[in-house]
């Protein structure tokens, strides 16, 4: 009787293999073995699309320093950075030399003061005459150098005071030899001086027919408007020369861009997240890149420390794998 039993169990548990084998191979009749590995790898994908996102609120993206922009039309500039030195203006720059060798018996101005035409500089006593005569500024401007001290001994042979006009100066940049040709009058010049303020936007007005043996170099130079003192003589400054310039559709900040899984992406806000798109790019400079495949006119975009959500990401697709 317990055989009999058995016996029965056994064919019970065959059939039931039977049916589910049946279920299987009959869903998939037909299919090649890759049509459904195809299938799994698919529905794989789509229970993971949300690693190709992450959710930050307006909060977190202020907090973590992370710049929205928006994408658009923009020119992108072909351009050389040059280094320079600011100078004075030498067509508005005069040596004041005595006209007689005397003993200067009266000294009016300092260096750093503010002069105007013909007031009074000092005076000096004449050795040839022993009278007393007066030294007038010829132009009017600042005292950028003074050579010159009370009781001293001075010639007609040694400038005493340098006076120049500093509501202009000169930037002299260096131009090395690979790239004299790039360079001609009339380029826009964006200076940076380096001091938190705005960059001077002016043009180049002469540049060197001759170079510099030393520094295999030749000079360009910029005139610059100086209204407020905010250029002193003596400073290096940085320029970015102006070269070609490329209107494009769309572009995106260079920050923008990051490698995410070996692609080139951007992170477009949407909501309170930001999803992975990937871009094709074209042209770029400095500051913006070309987009030509993969982002539209007016989507928002992350720009500055956008590595901080490519960080996010990673930390979810850590998570998902443990």
């Amino acid at each position: 009787m317990k055989r009999v039993a058995a016996n029965a169990l056994t064919v019970v548990v065959l059939l039931g293999v039977a049916a589910l084998a049946f279920q299987f191979f009959g869903k998939n009749a037909g299919k090649s073995q890759s049509d459904i590995s195809h299938k799994e790898g698919t529905e794989h994908k789509e229970e993971g699309r949300s690693e190709d996102s992450v959710k930050l609120s307006d909060a977190k993206v202020g907090a973590a320093g992370i710049v929205l922009e928006k994408a658009g039309p923009e020119t992108l500039r072909d351009s050389l950075l040059i280094n320079g030195i600011l100078q004075p203006n030498q067509e508005a720059l005069v040596q004041v030399t005595p006209r007689f060798a005397g003993v200067i018996r009266a000294v009016n101005k300092r260096v750093g003061d503010r002069v105007e035409k013909n007031e009074l500089l000092g005076k000096i006593e004449s050795n040839q005459s022993l009278t007393t005569y007066e030294v007038r500024a010829p132009i009017a401007g600042t005292i950028i150098d003074r050579q010159a001290a009370l009781g001293e001994f001075v010639s007609e042979q040694k400038p005493t005071i340098v006076i120049a006009d500093l509501s202009k100066v000169w930037a002299d940049f260096a131009v090395y030899r690979r790239d004299l040709h790039r360079v001609n009058v009339g380029d826009v010049v964006i200076i940076n001086l380096d001091d938190a303020g705005p960059t001077i936007e002016t043009k180049i007005s002469y540049v060197a027919p001759v170079g510099s043996a030393d520094t295999q170099s030749a000079l360009a130079r910029a005139v610059v408007d100086n209204p407020d003192g905010r250029l002193r003589p003596g400073l290096f400054v940085t320029g970015r020369l102006q070269l070609a310039a490329k209107p494009v559709k769309i572009a995106v900040k260079s920050v923008a861009l990051q490698n995410h899984e070996n692609r080139t992406v951007v992170f477009i806000r949407s909501g309170e997240k930001f999803e992975v798109r990937d871009v094709e790019i074209g042209a770029r400079d400095p500051e913006y890149v070309e987009v030509l495949r993969g982002i539209d006119h007016g989507d928002v975009y992350a720009g500055k420390n956008s590595f901080v959500i490519k960080a996010e990401l990673a930390k979810g697709e850590a998570a998902h794998e443990h």
